[in-house]
């Protein structure tokens, strides 16, 4: 039978990619494992994997292929993670330009437009390496496109392709000085080639029925110990919308602030990926050419140390809003996962594309008050994913359930992750924010750093959130006003007469007024008269001085809290954007946790 006789439609390629994307997500533990470059942050197997699931959930049958071939382009595009699955995606993006309008496609068609779609790789990339996915795809697209006219059933040619895949794949071991060193071949290449084994398992024998579900998490085996230092920390990626720059001159831009540059898409909507040491500044000068959606930030200094210099078994997750200092994150390898910020159609990472300088600035000149979002379960099953194949279990802690959603999507992707994973994923209700949250995990900290057993922790993180208090003191009202947090005519009425408020956090994890006085400095003398009385009754394990954007009157509240509990804060803490944007510049709040 001729080849080109044979037509794919989009039905045929909507289970095609099904099949691969699950080979691919049944291996993503072995991928993760032998992750040593460019960066040994051991996560290709779980970027790649994430960028599978979102395609998956995004797509759904159609007997058009192009109009299948699009859907996964842009699925693809939305959701890729990580070099290799933004390289992946570009691959997509190219094989969707490269098709034309049919319902259908032969053979010798498909075969063009892979090997049309590989250009759309080395184009998006600021420095293409061989001996990676590029190389193996690009040797694949070379052979199919070689057999492409040949008189033989399509199946014969696309399995004789698994074996130039597999020889292809060899080679990178051979091409990349640090594969060499550790006998292994390119995470990202053999990604590609599960993918395409999975493929061909639905081509040879139509295993529809028998996909398994993409919730599944295999666990690496033997790991491959490759500490790195690292030139850059953060993996940043976004999507541009509208850039007023070329593809090309924003590529350049981006190689000044970093390596490992990826671009995917077009001008008009294009995702970025580059490995960058201050994601808040880069994305600053972003903000200048283009509407910012999509953010992602990987801390890969924090990966490849769980990989390969954990400190314990147990592993702590918590979100943007636990104020802690950063030398107290760096040291208990604390994975902060940050809640989603929006300034009318531009979105920000909490603490990370936006810092607390950045957003008050933006704030006053910006026509939008900001908006936040919870964080979604892929972030959570994607940070899970990682840690389950290197912890014995998780404590993820987050901000009262009643203030956000993201108590409740880590949940939702504890369950799917432990579930296959069979390691305990435990997830708290911190039922407080702020430094309030923010002692709670470091407590946690200190018992695992003490050798405490996780279910003994578990247990006692109940009676540490049981006590802990914050304590609010509000410097104005319009901030809470153009929240929607408190009615304008009550707000203004309130600002009128000077009237500041003391907000606190009830035993629900609901914001409660604690209390009311004119001005900032009757606020901080009424909450230190009621530290003192509590003290009384009960002794201060540690508290945290915190304040929006307001350094020198939190100094000098310090100082008067440090001479009446006998000792300095842990630190002095600038809160989260997130948390600042509904206190309001100039706020001034103590945490305080009691043992």
């Amino acid at each position: 039978m001729n080849s080109e006789n044979i037509n794919i439609d989009g039905r045929y390629l909507y289970y095609a990619f099904l099949a691969g994307a699950n080979k691919l997500i049944q291996n993503l533990g072995e991928l993760n494992r032998i992750n040593v470059y460019p960066v040994a942050d051991k996560d290709t197997g779980s970027n790649m994997a994430s960028t599978m699931r979102s395609v998956m959930d995004s797509i759904s049958p159609n007997i058009s292929y192009k109009f299948m071939v699009d859907q996964i382009a842009e699925a693809a595009q939305i959701g890729a993670r990580g070099n290799s699955g933004i390289i992946m995606s570009q691959f997509l993006f190219g094989l969707s330009c490269e098709t034309s309008e049919k319902k259908s496609i032969n053979f010798l068609e498909f075969a063009e437009s892979v090997r049309s779609s590989v250009p759309y790789m080395y184009e998006a990339i600021g420095d293409p390496v061989e001996g990676t996915m590029l190389t193996v795809i690009k040797d694949w697209s070379e052979f199919l496109y070689s057999k492409r006219k040949q008189v033989v059933e399509y199946k014969q040619i696309l399995n004789e392709s698994l074996l130039v895949l597999e020889s292809s794949l060899k080679k990178t071991s051979e091409q990349l000085a640090i594969l060499k060193k550790h006998n292994i071949v390119d995470a990202g290449a053999k990604g590609f080639v599960f993918f395409i084994h999975g493929v061909m398992d639905f081509v040879n024998h139509g295993i529809i029925n028998r996909i398994i579900s993409h919730d599944y998490i295999p666990i690496s085996s033997e790991k491959i110990n490759h500490h790195q230092n690292l030139d850059y920390r953060y993996c940043t990626e976004a999507i541009l919308k509208n850039a007023s720059l070329s593809l090309s001159e924003i590529k350049q831009f981006l190689k000044s602030k970093g390596d490992s540059v990826v671009l995917n898409g077009a001008q008009k909507s294009c995702r970025i990926h580059v490995h960058t040491n201050n994601p808040s500044n880069l994305f600053k000068e972003l903000e200048k050419i283009a509407t910012i959606t999509s953010p992602k930030v990987d801390d890969m200094q924090r990966q490849n140390e769980i990989a390969v210099k954990r400190k314990w078994n147990i592993g702590i997750v918590t979100d943007s809003t636990c104020d802690l200092p950063k030398e107290i994150i760096d040291y208990y390898q604390i994975n902060v996962m940050p809640l989603h910020l929006s300034f009318g159609d531009s979105q920000y990472l909490d603490g990370l594309t936006m810092k607390a300088k950045q957003f008050y600035e933006q704030i006053e000149k910006s026509n939008f008050f900001p908006k936040t979002s919870q964080i979604n379960e892929y972030s959570f099953i994607n940070i899970y994913t990682q840690m389950v194949q290197n912890y014995d279990a998780i404590i993820s802690i987050h901000l009262t359930k009643e203030f956000s959603g993201t108590h409740a999507s880590a949940k939702k992707a504890a369950l799917r992750v432990q579930k296959e994973s069979n390691i305990p994923i435990h997830v708290i209700n911190s039922r407080n924010v702020s430094g309030g949250l923010g002692l709670t995990v470091l407590r946690t900290a200190k018992a695992i750093e003490q050798g405490v057993d996780t279910n003994i922790i578990k247990e006692q993180i109940d009676s540490w959130i049981d006590k802990t208090k914050i304590f609010v003191s509000v410097k104005n009202l319009k901030w809470m006003i153009k929240g929607g947090r408190v009615p304008p005519v009550v707000g203004k009425l309130a600002m009128f007469l000077r009237i500041n408020p003391i907000v606190s956090m009830d035993k629900d994890g609901k914001s409660m007024l604690f209390g009311q006085t004119i001005g900032q400095k009757a606020n901080i003398s009424k909450i230190i008269k009621h530290i003192k009385k509590l003290q009384k009754e009960q002794n201060i394990w540690n508290y945290i001085v915190l304040h929006a954007n307001n350094k020198a009157e939190a100094q000098n509240y310090s100082k008067k809290l440090s001479r009446i509990i006998g000792k300095s804060p842990i630190e002095i803490v600038n809160i989260s954007p997130v948390i600042g944007m509904n206190a309001g510049k100039g706020s001034l709040a103590v945490a305080i946790q009691f043992e």
